[in-house]
């Protein structure tokens, strides 16, 4: 009998051994900034050719800021430093040396939220060419994370966006943070929504607002080429200046940067650039997402522009970009 017990407790413990995972195990909250990454790398190889790489395509400048910002901020250590506290970054780009050149992810491995990216190279020359050739697409698995862990973030204090007007009469769904206060919802359709900054230089001041609007689909080929003089006719009705005469258009000496993306699953432009109020000072920069809806004959815009004078602007306009990718047409 006692044998028997024995053989039952031990196969007890055994199943619960087959069923502890990963998902179990209770990891420390992830460290580090939005837009930042931690690179685990030789200081010899950091110094030289592959380092100077890694400054050249991650230092490229996000486009249609007022001053330089690159697209992310780099920290490198060595792999000797790269101990059990370093190793809770939300963000690493992990180098190793081995016979082949590969690039993996692995999310939450000793913190959560992390993705680690490890890229495995067999000398200089190869990793140095690996960050050339595939040092965009490294970026870009970065930045989507990012953008995932803002959602969820934004999705756990969102407003009842089926409470706007414009959202409801527009048949979409969007994930806007609490903090975003409403300043017009218009019967015919055009939502805008500002939060006040409250850090940095910009405090009381500054502010990012976005824009929610509609219109009919038209000519599809030209809908990339109109959409300055459609967010310029937009902001002569709905964004005014101080006084009369003034409202928000596109920069005029400054050309926006218009890009071919999808959202929710569907052709649309991303627009880069920078706004102005005619006849005033206020300026700053904008992002715009015209998504083509064709079961509809329309295109849906979100637009999300930033006011913070003397401050950097890349991760305000960044949380902007998540609200906009939370986008869904129903």
């Amino acid at each position: 009998m006692n044998k028997i017990l024995i053989l039952f407790v031990a196969s007890l413990g055994l199943l619960s051994c087959k069923r502890s995972s990963k998902a179990d195990i209770i990891l420390p909250r992830s460290t580090g900034n939005t837009n930042e990454i931690l690179v685990v790398m030789k200081s010899a190889d950091w110094h030289g050719k592959p380092g100077e790489e890694i400054r050249t395509v991650f230092g490229e400048h996000q486009v249609g800021l007022p001053q330089p910002e690159t697209l992310l901020s780099v920290n490198q250590i060595d792999h000797s430093g790269f101990n059990k506290f370093i190793k809770n970054n939300k963000a690493i780009l992990l180098f190793q040396k081995a016979d082949s050149t590969s690039i993996s992810i692995e999310r939450d491995k000793d913190a959560r939220p992390q993705i680690v990216i490890k890229a495995t190279y067999s000398d200089e020359y190869d990793l140095t060419n690996l960050i050339k050739t595939r040092g965009k697409e490294i970026i870009q698995l970065f930045k989507d994370e990012d953008i995932k862990f803002t959602q969820s973030i934004f999705r756990r204090e969102r407003i009842d966006a089926s409470k706007l007007k414009t959202v409801e009469n527009l048949g979409i769904d969007i994930i806007i943070p609490e903090r975003y206060k409403l300043v017009q919802d218009t019967l015919n359709n055009f939502l805008w929504m500002r939060h006040h900054l409250m850090s940095g230089i910009a405090r009381g001041d500054g502010s990012n607002n976005l824009l929610i609007y509609s219109l009919p689909l038209g000519d599809e080929t030209k809908v990339a080429d109109n959409i300055t003089s459609v967010r310029d006719s937009i902001g002569e009705v709905f964004i005014p200046g101080s006084r009369e005469g003034m409202y928000m258009i596109t920069e005029q000496a400054y050309t926006p940067f218009t890009y071919e993306t999808t959202l929710d699953g569907k052709k649309a432009y991303e627009t880069r650039g920078k706004w102005e109020v005619k006849n005033d000072f206020m300026a700053g920069p904008f992002l715009n997402y015209t998504i083509v809806d064709k079961k509809n004959n329309r295109l849906v815009v979100f637009e999300g522009f930033t006011y913070a004078p003397s401050v950097n602007k890349r991760d305000f306009l960044f949380e902007l970009e998540a609200i906009a990718k939370s986008l869904k047409i129903k």
